[in-house]
């Protein structure tokens, strides 16, 4: 079974974590919670739901995991000013390794500069941005592009479990 990050930090959209976690889960892989500082508990926008940091993100690797999840809400917005979550999801995506990305979570992608040619979708407020970062938005409630399955919002939850849970059968 898949060994999954989950790259995230305060003010992740509680439903888009909580959901994927539990289809993981019940399929049997195994999730690392990857943000700041390895000990802290971050919590969700909505509903303050608690994640502990297993271990920091300057001091993992693309090699010690399957697949990468990028949880949206404010947490991605939040990422992307951190070198080191930049730097590991920029790697992640280069790897070829499956990504999940869901509502605002293309930022941190944006800003790891490795949305170029892409296909790809995400929150209606950074279409512009996708656009803008090289990619193709497509207006849809999953999109997989080779190693990456996007979604636009919580509406799109089980259509983005679905891909994912596809992705890492593959």
């Amino acid at each position: 079974m898949a060994s999954i990050a989950v790259i995230i930090t305060d003010m992740f959209e509680d439903s888009e974590y909580v959901q994927p976690a539990a289809a993981f889960r019940k399929e049997g892989h195994s999730l690392v919670h990857v943000g700041l500082k390895q000990g802290d508990t971050v919590k969700g926008k909505k509903e303050a739901t608690p994640v502990a940091i297993d271990r920091a993100v300057s001091d993992v690797s693309v090699e010690d995991f399957d697949a990468l999840l990028i949880p949206g809400g404010f947490s991605p917005d939040k990422l992307r000013v951190d070198p080191d979550a930049v730097a590991f999801a920029g790697d992640f995506t280069r790897s070829g390794k499956p990504v999940f990305s869901i509502c605002h979570a293309p930022q941190l992608l944006i800003t790891a500069q490795v949305l170029d040619g892409r296909r790809i979708t995400g929150y209606q407020s950074i279409i512009q941005d996708i656009k803008n970062a090289g990619a193709e938005f497509v207006d849809a409630e999953v999109v997989t592009d080779g190693n990456l399955v996007t979604s636009r919002n919580p509406n799109d939850l089980p259509a983005f479990i679905a891909a994912s849970l596809k992705k890492l059968a593959e």
